[in-house]
């Protein structure tokens, strides 16, 4: 079954059983500060979890882009990613575990209009029990009535650990039980097993996991239980890449149809098989990451892709990556995705100059930073000489570990997490400090921007209704991104009229202030804020023409900003596009 047939397959199942399907929200979270990428499908669904109504009913399904690199020195074994989608259906206070498990054991199984995995070769675990929460008989029970129904005879049903079967995003929120399902992939362990048996069988990835129900029906604060959710919720999936491989008849997520062009390529870039594996890998994430906004940086996201691209360049014979490859490599992938996620062929000549230019700086900083490398690796390397490496020479930390194992000498580890915490709290410190609206810097044409990007809010109000209201932005010296809630595509002719709104406002050459109130008389001034944990009690406003009362454009914000709206240029709409349900996303620029 090729991957598209199973998307397919999928998304069919579930929107015949009355589930509404979403587009993947972009890999950046929206407004979420505690974490740097979407981790989990459920990820950008968390305030429906918690039970915030979502516009498009109880029953949603979806393919959900994902990054995770806690496991990146795994990468290159048999199912380990940096990037994967998640897919996954959810109810929201509806249907719960019945419905579930009888639609995963469906959706598994049958021939007709799901996979026609061999149920003979199906194994779940379920939640043994502890002091949050009482043992998962529910689920278990259930699974016992398929299996019987289905004469499916033999052990096969397994209680486990909180830290297996168990799911919580962190200390804090909804969280619940799980029951997981493991496929057989050796076609040899008929009859059932001991719990020992599977266990081992998973340990030696003859089983692997290939779907997961989480059942959420309760609330944790400070990683306590201290109650049960108002509404159940059910949310399940699976790894499209590692289920592509069951379905496949493969052993890796590598030799399945997803990976097949892109390790055509990356077999000519290295002879071992893991680092041809890793390079497939991390130019995939490259990729998306860069079509979602992420640029390689020393921080944050920044680094993690800098440190992706710069990891896929080590991992080549040469150490260097030329430019047919890469634009081989980010072709094939815009052309494999370009029906679902668009975005990448769009931008397809922007992401391969980043990545040009990251591959480019770290051959440079590879050629200077490995003759530093052998001055400090003659012993141990501390942390501080690992930091100079990274901050001085761009060498990512497991870089150095690589190198450094090689020579049979050992890298303080907790002392460089230690300098570059350090680091990073004195940067954040100082960018605070220059500028407390939060740009990416300072530069004339990120204020521009930022100014720009008051008067794109007011005409989006002007021309689509009151409803409109910021969900995030980024700017950069290039252009401005804007996201806010709509529910439709804009059509040309109202885009049309958001421009010409701008325009006006800049011709007409209206001057730009701040007041500072306290926050009680500033919200009774009208002006627009809709982020109020990041305001102190002192609110500085900015309001664009006029007074503060019959000013064109009023907000909440840290500017800073141009004085007059004619130093912005002229205004210009390069792209309007969806972002999750209800929420659109502009890219302008200044021209």
């Amino acid at each position: 079954m090729t991957s598209a047939e199973v998307r397919k397959r999928f998304l069919a199942f579930f929107e015949k059983r009355g589930h509404v399907i979403l587009p993947s929200a972009p890999l950046v979270p929206e407004n979420d500060p505690t974490v740097l990428f979407n981790t989990a499908g459920m990820q950008p669904l968390a305030p429906y979890l918690l039970g915030e109504k979502h516009p498009a009913g109880r029953r949603l399904a979806n393919f959900q882009k994902c990054v995770r690199t806690n496991d990146i020195d795994n990468v290159g074994d048999n199912t380990h990613l940096t990037f994967f989608e998640m897919m996954g259906n959810w109810s929201l206070g509806d249907y719960f575990k019945k419905e579930a498990v009888e639609w995963s054991y469906e959706l598994l199984t049958n021939k007709k209009d799901g996979f026609g995995l061999d149920p003979e070769r199906l194994y779940v675990t379920c939640f043994e029990g502890d002091k949050n929460a009482p043992r998962d008989d529910e689920s278990a029970l259930i699974w016992r009535g398929i299996f019987k129904k289905n004469d499916i005879v033999g052990e096969r049903i397994y209680f486990m650990s909180a830290e297996k079967n168990w799911w919580q995003p962190g200390p804090d929120g909804p969280c619940g039980p799980d029951t997981e399902m493991f496929y057989d992939l050796t076609g040899s362990l008929y009859g059932g097993m001991t719990k020992a048996e599977f266990l081992k069988a998973e340990k030696d990835q003859k089983i692997v996991e290939i779907w997961n129900d989480v059942f959420m029906e309760y609330v944790k604060k400070d990683d306590k239980v201290i109650g049960g959710l108002s509404k159940k919720n059910v949310d399940t999936g699976a790894g499209f890449e590692r289920l592509c491989a069951v379905l496949q008849g493969k052993d890796n997520v590598f030799d399945t149809d997803i990976f097949a062009p892109v390790m055509t390529v990356a077999k000519t870039l290295a002879s071992d098989p893991r680092r041809e594996r890793i390079i497939s890998d991390h130019i995939r994430a490259a990729v998306f990451m860069i079509a979602d906004g992420v640029i390689p940086s020393n921080t944050d996201r920044g680094y993690i892709l800098r440190r992706i691209i710069r990891r896929m360049v080590f991992n080549t014979d040469a150490k260097k990556l030329k430019s047919g490859p890469i634009e081989s490599l980010v072709g094939i992938l815009a052309g494999s995705y370009e029906k679902i996620y668009p975005n990448i062929a769009s931008q397809k000549k922007f992401i391969i100059d980043e990545i040009k230019k990251e591959s480019e700086k770290f051959a440079n900083a590879l050629e200077h930073g490995m003759r530093e490398f052998e001055k400090i690796s003659k012993a141990d390397i501390s942390g501080s000489s690992a930091f100079t490496l990274f901050s001085s020479y761009g060498f990512p930390i497991d870089l150095t570990v690589e190198l450094a194992k090689a020579k049979g000498v050992k890298v303080d580890r907790p002392g460089f997490d230690a300098e570059f915490k350090k680091h990073q709290t004195l940067s954040r410190a100082g960018a605070e400090q220059k500028f407390k609206g939060g740009l990416g810097d300072t530069s004339e044409m990120s204020v521009r921007y930022h100014t720009a990007t008051h008067l794109l809010h007011q005409a989006l109000r002007d021309v689509l209704g009151t409803h409109v209201t910021q969900r995030g932005s980024n700017i950069t010296p290039e252009r401005l991104r804007f996201d806010f809630t709509h529910t439709a595509k804009m059509t040309d002719e109202e885009k049309k009229k958001v421009e010409d709104i701008v325009n006006s406002k800049i011709k007409i050459a209206l001057p730009v202030k701040e007041i500072i109130l306290p926050r009680a008389e500033a919200e009774k001034t009208g002006a627009l804020h809709f982020f109020d944990d990041k305001y102190g009690d002192q609110i500085s406003i900015y309001y664009i023409g006029g007074s503060l009362g019959s000013a064109y454009s009023k907000e909440f914000c840290g500017g800073p900003h141009v004085s007059n709206t004619r130093e912005l240029g002229t205004f210009k709409i390069q792209k309007e596009e969806a972002v999750s349900v209800g929420v659109r996303r502009i890219k302008a620029i200044l021209l």
